[in-house]
């Protein structure tokens, strides 16, 4: 079994942020950006078998609209894997997010389609070690943007029943039924994926390009 070299993790991770160092006194942000590379290569101590063999998965299974007491609901189901990395990530206390993005727009032919209704639901996932919980909190709003103080909180026992929030919407309330209008073709666009830009700067370098944080998929449902 061969294993990722942390040194050469580390060292590349010091040599990207030194020269934004450069001219800049403090001991207290050497600290922090020492801490910041040491962290991410510890997360980073993972087999390279295990690496390459699993990858992260997504693929949208369900995606309707229904229509009850005069609005357009929402209902989707994910089917949804993190890869070993990620898990590995979560699991050593770094925070992983996600976003969900629903749009719906009105055809129109003399003109660009006309946008009926956009909604989102940011998700911030965390492992707490000293409680051995996992804690979901959910927003309408980037949760690194917003803080998780404004954010809907949820805590489970284990990461399934974590991620089984996550992978299910129901009764999501999309635009009003008065706006649609009679004889129009509407489209609705489905979107989620991994949040990497809200992951830490020297992590959201190193995973960029890697498989296993490309976790993104979409669905286009055209109606009635």
């Amino acid at each position: 079994m061969s294993w990722v070299n942390m040194t050469v993790f580390t060292t590349h991770c010091w040599k990207s942020v030194q020269f934004k160092l450069n001219g800049i006194g403090g001991t207290s942000l050497w600290l922090r950006v020492l801490f910041a590379c040491v962290f991410l290569g510890a997360v980073y101590v993972l087999p390279a078998s295990a690496q390459a063999a699993v990858s992260s998965q997504v693929e949208v299974s369900e995606l309707r609209l229904e229509r009850s007491e005069g609005a357009l609901l929402l209902q989707s189901t994910l089917k949804l894997e993190l890869s070993s990395s990620v898990e590995e990530a979560l699991q050593k206390g770094m925070p992983i997010y996600f976003v969900t993005e629903a749009e719906l727009t009105r055809d129109r032919w003399y003109w660009y389609d006309k946008k009926i209704g956009t909604i989102a639901r940011h998700y911030r996932l965390a492992y707490q070690p000293l409680t051995r919980v996992w804690r979901l909190n959910v927003s309408r709003d980037p949760i690194g943007a917003v803080g998780s103080a404004s954010s809907l909180s949820q805590t489970f026992e284990t990461l399934p029943e974590a991620l089984a929030a996550i992978r299910r919407t129901a009764n999501w309330k999309l635009a009003d039924v008065a706006d649609l209008g009679n004889d129009n073709k509407f489209t609705l666009m489905f979107k989620f994926r991994l949040d990497v830009s809200q992951l830490p700067r020297p992590f959201q370098m190193m995973v960029g390009s890697q498989s296993e944080w490309n976790l993104a998929t979409q669905k286009t449902l055209r109606f009635p």
